[in-house]
């Protein structure tokens, strides 16, 4: 109740009063540097406040997930999941002296000490937990148990961390952005675990909007030191939001006409005679100094980025196959980047998604450790260049200000974007840094304050080849959305790695996923359209499986085949096609990115279509509209155009 904190002369929490009943899931939200992980933090009690009280139930216990969880280094990841069946074992154990001293002499007072355990144990996971650990760490992608966390990545250490937390089964879970490090996969299924299993309840600081949508009931939002509370879910926080939003505007412009008014009586000098008059020149004064419904609210994140022309060719890999020192990842596969494609790159930890980036910029002569594929070729177009965006966010130097590190050593005072010309502040306002913040170390910010940084600094660069991995890691729910608004309306082309399947629905033209199948190689495919396309796919196939396995017969026309026309949907793997006769080298070389091209067209056709069919976009962002069915009519023609090509080009190809 009425908690305070304070960083320096930074208000964090000012009067902030909480409750959290038992079993209710909450998301926490706001944007970068409000104080979301200091509140979790405090609610988990391993932070202090300023003043205010924090009372906890007795009894209640309260396991909480940070972003970089402290363990102790010497230990195997089966120990420190072990953990978190402490409690577990202590009441089995409790259990059995209870139940013997009962065969000895019961009691009134040891029947209910036996009832309240039986309980207690079912709220830990029941009786049969004996491979609880292996299974957890298994699900989590966490390999080799028994090797030292020492010796592991900041990813596996947090989902060690985030394994134990959930063998655990605490009465209340803070999770301060679990889904990052996981992969697309496992961040469903902990959101399906979390929604369906658990029971307890939770505090959940994410980025991630399905994970939101799918597992909280309430949604607080954490803004200029307050806190507010909105019922529901994250969807339903939207439309809450924007109303809240359009009743401040339209009172903040009643205020304006008002006060203009005033302004206007107040310049032809009236002299306060009477009664009346001095209360409307009273009146006016306080209109003056009164302060705006939504004055102090947060800027809009405005993300620009530069590109120069692509060429023909973009990236192509031939017959590649992804290693890690001798050690293969990937069978062989190919991958034709076409213009204007953004593509989503999806699949667990470890099968290779970063080391393919790596070796594109190995192959863009990228200087830093040199990381070649075991076999193929990564071939790059001349106009080709391209930015990387890592998950460590390596480009940056702690130990300068924000405006040095994004201008460079050598950079120019301003930033050229399209037809505008902005002087270097100006720019990096447009990520949330004014003039006194631009002078901070980068080595002092927030995660979500260094991820925009490292965006600024990739933006500006002129590169038409974007690649990042993990860029979803650390920013904020506004942030995201001006990213996504950017890869949307942004000329070049986009090669993402991430665990974010709305930002993939939202921005992916297609997808590459790596499979790991038992016992083999991690098996590349493409796919078009986006992750809830991909998911599609994968449960046709599993039921055209079992259809097969049961002597059904399958549908006479899956689900994707809208066009008369084959799917390019496994391409990735296929071998190099050989030069038809009746093309030329340069017509086989255009037919043979044409499915995927199709493929991104018609996902965006699909993308504007969901919009545009939203009521939300007509009640909150209506101004969006005419541009939309603008891109709607582009995407319908291109497709068009397009599917006529690769007719003409086939019907060439055969003859």
């Amino acid at each position: 109740q009425h908690l305070e904190k304070h960083c320096g002369p930074q208000v964090v929490l000012e009067d902030v009063s909480f409750s959290l009943a038992r079993g209710e899931k909450v998301g926490l939200i706001g944007a970068n540097g409000t104080g979301k992980s200091t509140l979790a933090k405090i609610l988990a009690g391993v932070e202090t406040t300023d003043g205010g009280t924090l009372a906890v139930r007795r009894g209640l216990s309260v396991a909480y997930l940070a972003q970089e969880p402290e363990l102790d280094p010497a230990a195997s990841a089966r120990a420190i999941v072990e953990e978190g069946l402490v409690a577990w074992r202590a009441a089995v154990q409790r259990h059995h002296e209870v139940s013997a001293a009962i065969a000895q002499r019961p009691t009134d007072a040891l029947l209910a000490e036996q009832a309240e355990l039986d309980h207690l144990i079912e709220q830990l996971g029941g009786w049969e937990r004996s491979h609880v650990v292996e299974d957890m760490l298994d699900r989590l992608g966490v390999t080799d148990i028994d090797r030292p966390t020492g010796a592991r990545s900041g990813g596996e250490r947090r989902r060690i961390a985030l394994a134990r937390l959930l063998v655990q089964r605490p009465d209340v879970a803070i999770l301060d952005e679990p889904t990052n490090h996981l992969d697309a996969d496992t961040a469903a299924w902990l959101e399906q675990h979390l929604a369906r299993e658990y029971t307890g309840a939770i505090v959940l600081v994410t980025h991630d909007r399905y994970f939101l949508e799918a597992v909280v009931s309430r949604i607080v939002e954490l803004d200029r030191g307050r806190l507010t509370s909105y019922d529901g879910s994250y969807s339903t926080y939207l439309e809450k939001k924007a109303e809240q939003l359009a009743h401040e505007e339209r009172t903040e412009r009643n205020r304006q006409n008002v006060l203009r008014r005033e302004r206007e009586w107040l310049a032809r000098g009236p002299k306060a005679r009477t009664t009346k008059q001095k209360a409307r020149i009273q009146r006016a004064e306080a209109l003056e100094a009164e302060t705006p419904a939504n004055a102090g609210r947060g800027a809009t994140v405005e993300l620009v980025a530069t590109a120069s022309s692509l060429g023909k060719t973009i990236l192509e890999l031939r017959g590649v196959t992804l290693a890690v020192g001798d050690r293969a990842l990937t069978e062989p596969f190919d991958l034709f980047v076409a213009s204007g494609e953004r593509i989503g790159v999806v699949g667990p930890n470890g099968v290779g998604k970063t080391t393919m980036l790596r070796a594109i910029m190995t192959a863009a002569g990228a200087p830093g450790e040199s990381t070649r594929p075991a076999r193929g070729d990564v071939v790059l177009g001349k106009n080709t260049r391209i930015a990387y965006l890592d998950q460590a966010r390596a480009g940056l130097d702690d130990d300068k200000s924000i405006f040095d590190d994004v201008r460079g050593p050598h950079g120019a005072p301003s930033v050229t974007i399209g037809d505008r010309t902005l002087d270097m502040r100006t720019y990096l306002e447009g990520f949330l840094f004014d003039a006194n913040k631009q002078r901070q170390k980068v080595g002092s910010l927030s995660g979500g304050e260094r991820a925009r940084v490292a965006l600024a600094k990739m933006l500006k660069s002129g590169a038409n080849l974007l690649l990042f991995d993990e860029p979803t890691n650390d920013l904020d729910l506004p942030t995201l959305a001006a990213l996504e608004e950017m890869l949307l309306d942004w000329p070049g082309c986009a090669i993402v790695v991430t665990h974010d399947r709305a930002f993939l629905d939202r921005t992916a033209t297609s997808l590459l996923a790596f499979e790991r199948r038992p016992g083999a190689l991690a098996h590349v495919e493409k796919h078009g359209g986006g992750w809830s396309d991909y998911v599609a796919h994968r449960e046709e196939l599993a039921a055209k499986a079992a259809s097969a396995r049961t002597g059904g017969t399958e549908s006479a026309r899956p689900r994707g085949t809208e066009s008369a026309r084959p799917r390019a949907t496994d391409r990735a793997t296929e071998p190099p096609k050989a030069k038809k006769r009746g093309l030329s080298w340069a017509e086989q070389k255009e037919l043979d990115g044409m499915l995927d091209a199709i493929d991104a067209a018609e996902a965006e056709v699909k993308r504007c279509e969901a919009e545009l069919a939203d009521p939300a976009l007509y009640a909150t962002r209506a101004a969006e509209v005419p541009a939309l069915t603008q891109r709607h009519e582009a995407a319908r023609e291109r497709a068009a155009r397009l599917i006529a090509r690769w007719e003409e080009l086939e019907a060439k190809k055969e003859a």
